[in-house]
Formats: structure tokens, C-alpha cells, sequence
């Protein structure tokens, strides 16, 4: 088989279970299950919110979109039949940098609970800026090196990776049931308790648990890589989608369970809780297992991502959007390798650009927004698409969301708007962040840096097939 051929009809490894996991691993973070319990118990109500104006529309529209145009390169190649190469190159663009201070991110929160394998002996190293920069850089190595390697071996990071999501999840679960059982709940549930806040200083955590119900749009990116996807992409959505918002709610339920919300820290609480209980029960050898499985869990959510991700340029590398190297195959191992080191390396200056000028906690907090921005950008472009693509008609294998082109379209609006709530609030500082212009600086101006570079990189591919075009 050509190098074209391969790109065209890339070896089909993922199967329903691989899918099913692949989605839990890139839905469920861990590290929001701390963010919610730190908020309150006003977070589980946001929660179900999420659930309901977010992760449903999205995921109905991933459904539908992925099924008219099971594509391979996933919002990129919808939104770029809906609205245009310019609109497609963006939404790609923004996407495929989105995951450059998520990396970071998701590396700084496994690096946190990393530090409870080791006890007191290392608890020092969680005030250490270069050990988590070290930990981002050794990671990113490592899922870099099993992407390119290829899916057939890396998607065992991934599936290995879903459980250290799941499983700390039921063994907070558990632990907290027996300590209600035993002593009660540390936080007291009510009507009022739970009623959300609506100062803004309260919901800028909202915004990071409609994010956390983003993902479910990462196979579709490879959709040329799974088994028969119109079967298997809604079957492994319905799975997935139970599965995340269980570990969500009955996560953070349990956290408060064990630990009153002003004493949780929104990098490392979920094992705060494990610790807590697990003394109490005389378990405390419970808590380094249980903190290995969620360092392996975000490390596989990364190697997932980056999977998922490194399609994008690929995809766009092939349609002359980017430089053709993008859309060159690895001579062994077929895989878009200089896509997957090109983000390694953004990822790691991404590292060093967070986490200079300010605290572990601050860099990660200025990471996450601007995650949160630039992946919703290519949201918005998701929901459009859904709304555009109903005055189209549909094959009679197309699976449609549930009440046609009127629900559709509501759910589409829906989505719309929740996503641009959402950027709006993560442009805002966090509550406690000391230095509040710098931090907005970092987000806002960094974020325009990426968007603006990919215009940039756009306009030059466009001047030169256009020069191109006039010299032939």
C-alpha cells in the first residue's frame, strides 16, 4: 500500500470496547471532581447542568455530524464543508492548540497526586515549579514516543488510562460511603446548600465543568481508524457518556462526603478525600495505589488527546492548508509523526510559558483558561455545523438526533450558547489568584497569540497556492 493509500484508508485497530474506553479516558478528568468539591455542594446542581445543556447537545451533535461525514480529521472536516476552508482551517487550528496548555495542565494535576505515592518523603516537591515541569516534559516524551509508534500499541495507554479514571472514582465512592455510614457527611446537604451562587466570583468554575464534558468529539478525529463507525461511535457515546457523568457527580459526592469544601485543594482533593477516609479506616496503603492509577489515568487522557489531535494537521497537511510534511506517514509505522512531534514540542514551551512569573497553582489555573478558550472556539463552529447541516437532506443511513431537524436545530442553539458563556467566564482570573492583570494578560494575550498565528499560517498556504496556481 502507498503512503496515500495509507492515508486514505489507515489500518482499522479500534473496536467498540476500544472506542468506549477511549471516550471514557479523554471524558472523564479527575481533576474537575476537585474544582466541583472545592466549589461546594452547589456544584453538583451546576453538574447536572452541564450534563444536561452541554455534554446531551454536544454529543447528539458529534452523533449526527459523525454520521453524515464520518471523516477522517472529525470538526475539522465539518466545519470546512459547512462554512469553508478558512472556518475549517480555524476550528482545526484552535482545536489542535487547545491541547498545547492542556497538556501542561492535566501533567501539573498528575504530578500533584503523583506526589501520594511517596508519602511524606515527597510532599515537599509539591511547592517544586521544576518538578512539575520535569513531570510535564517526561510525559509528554512518553505518549509522544507511543503515538507515533501507533494506535495498535498506544490505545493500551489509553484503555489502561480509562480505568485509573474509573476506578479512583469507586474506591473515593466506596470510602466515602463507609465514612457517611460510620461518621457522617463533612459537608451538610440542603436546598440551601446546594443552591448554586450566581456572584461571579462563584462561577468561574462553571465554565471548567462544561469543559469537563468535552471529549466526546476525539474519536471522530480518527473515525477512519475504527471498526464500521457509524455502528460503533454511537453505541461507545451512549456507554461513555453514563459512565463520565456518574464518575462526576458521584465523585465530587463523595469528596464532600469526606471533607468539608474549605479544606479541599482544587489540584489534588479527590486524593485528599482517599486519605482522609482511608486514615480513619486504617487503609492509608490504599492511597499511593489509588493515586498511581490517576497519575496513569491523566497520562493516558494526554496520550489519548494527542492521538486524536495530531489527525488534525495531518488532515490539513493533506489539503495544503499547512506545510506537506503534516500529511506525510511515518515510513514504519504509519502514524502522522511530525504532526505528533511538532505538538510535543509546542507543548513543552507551553510548559515553560504557564509557569513563568507566577505560583504551581496560578500557572495551572492560567493553562486551564486557556484550554477552555480555545477548544470551545472550534465548539462553536460544532454547533453551527449541526444547525447548517439541517437544510441538508440525509441518507437513509444517517443516524439523526431524536425529533429531527427541529430538535436539532434547538439543541444546536442550546450548545451555542452555553459554549459562548463559557469562554466568556474563562477569560476571567480566578478568585485567588494574586496578580489578577497579569494573569488575565497571560490568558487573553497568549490565546490571541495562538488564534492569531493560525490566520497567519493560513494566509501565507493561501498566498502561495495562489502564486502557485498563477505560475502554472
Amino acid at each position: 500500500m502507498s503512503q496515500n493509500d495509507a492515508a486514505t484508508h489507515p489500518p482499522r485497530v479500534m473496536g467498540f470496547a476500544d472506542v468506549a474506553l477511549f471516550y471514557i479516558v479523554t471524558g472523564v478528568s479527575l481533576r474537575w471532581i476537585a474544582t466541583a468539591a472545592a466549589a461546594g455542594p452547589g456544584s453538583i446542581v451546576i453538574w447536572v447542568g452541564a450534563f444536561l445543556l452541554f455534554y446531551v447537545p454536544f454529543s447528539l451533535a458529534i452523533l449526527e455530524l459523525s454520521s453524515r461525514h464520518p471523516d477522517e480529521g472529525g470538526l475539522y472536516a465539518w466545519t470546512r464543508r459547512s462554512f469553508g476552508d478558512f472556518p475549517g482551517f480555524i476550528a482545526g487550528w484552535c482545536y489542535w492548540t487547545s491541547n498545547l496548555p492542556y497538556y501542561p495542565a492535566v501533567f501539573y494535576f498528575a504530578a500533584s497526586n503523583a506526589l501520594y505515592i511517596g508519602g511524606d518523603q515527597w510532599t515537599w516537591l509539591g511547592q517544586s515549579p521544576a518538578f512539575f515541569m520535569w513531570f510535564s516534559f517526561a510525559a509528554l516524551a512518553l505518549i509522544s514516543l507511543l503515538n507515533i509508534v501507533g494506535l495498535k500499541h498506544a490505545r493500551w495507554l489509553h484503555n489502561i488510562g480509562a480505568y485509573g479514571m474509573w476506578l479512583p472514582v469507586l474506591a473515593v465512592v466506596v470510602l466515602g460511603a463507609i465514612a457517611w455510614s460510620r461518621d457522617g457527611s463533612a459537608t451538610a446537604f440542603s436546598a440551601t446548600t446546594m443552591a448554586p451562587s450566581f456572584q461571579i466570583k462563584d462561577m468561574l468554575f462553571w465554565a471548567a465543568l462544561a469543559f469537563a464534558f468535552s471529549g466526546c468529539e476525539t474519536a471522530s478525529f480518527m473515525s477512519g481508524e475504527i471498526r464500521n463507525p457509524r455502528r460503533t461511535i454511537p453505541r461507545a457515546l451512549i456507554v461513555a457518556g453514563a459512565t463520565i457523568a456518574a464518575c462526576y457527580i458521584l465523585g465530587t459526592l463523595a469528596v464532600l462526603v469526606a471533607l468539608p469544601p474549605g479544606t479541599i485543594d482544587s489540584l489534588s482533593g479527590l486524593l485528599q478525600a482517599v486519605q482522609a477516609t482511608a486514615a480513619k479506616l486504617g487503609w492509608l496503603w490504599l492511597v499511593p495505589l489509588v493515586a498511581l492509577m490517576m497519575t496513569i489515568g491523566n497520562i493516558g487522557a494526554a496520550g489519548g488527546f494527542l492521538a486524536a489531535t495530531s489527525r488534525i494537521p495531518f488532515a490539513a497537511g493533506i489539503d495544503r492548508m499547512l506545510p506537506p510534511a503534516f500529511g506525510k506517514l511515518h515510513p514504519k509505522y504509519g502514524t502522522p509523526h511530525v504532526a505528533i512531534l511538532v505538538q510535543t514540542g509546542l507543548g513543552a514551551i507551553f510548559v515553560f510559558l504557564g509557569q513563568a512569573g507566577t505560583s504551581v497553582k496560578g500557572a495551572y489555573d492560567v493553562l486551564v483558561s486557556m484550554g477552555i478558550i480555545t477548544a470551545f472556539v472550534p465548539f462553536v463552529f460544532v454547533f453551527l455545523s449541526l444547525i447548517k447541516v439541517q437544510r441538508e437532506h440525509a441518507a437513509a443511513d444517517v443516524i439523526r438526533i431524536p425529533g429531527g431537524r427541529i430538535v436539532a436545530t434547538f439543541l444546536g442553539y442550546v450548545g451555542l450558547l452555553v459554549t459562548l458563556f463559557a469562554i466568556g467566564l474563562a477569560m476571567l482570573p480566578a478568585a485567588d489568584e494574586p496578580n489578577k492583570p497579569l494573569a488575565v494578560a497571560k490568558i487573553i494575550g497568549l490565546t490571541g497569540i495562538l488564534i492569531g498565528t493560525g490566520w497567519a499560517i493560513y494566509a501565507s498556504s493561501r498566498r502561495k497556492a495562489a502564486r502557485a496556481s498563477a505560475a502554472a
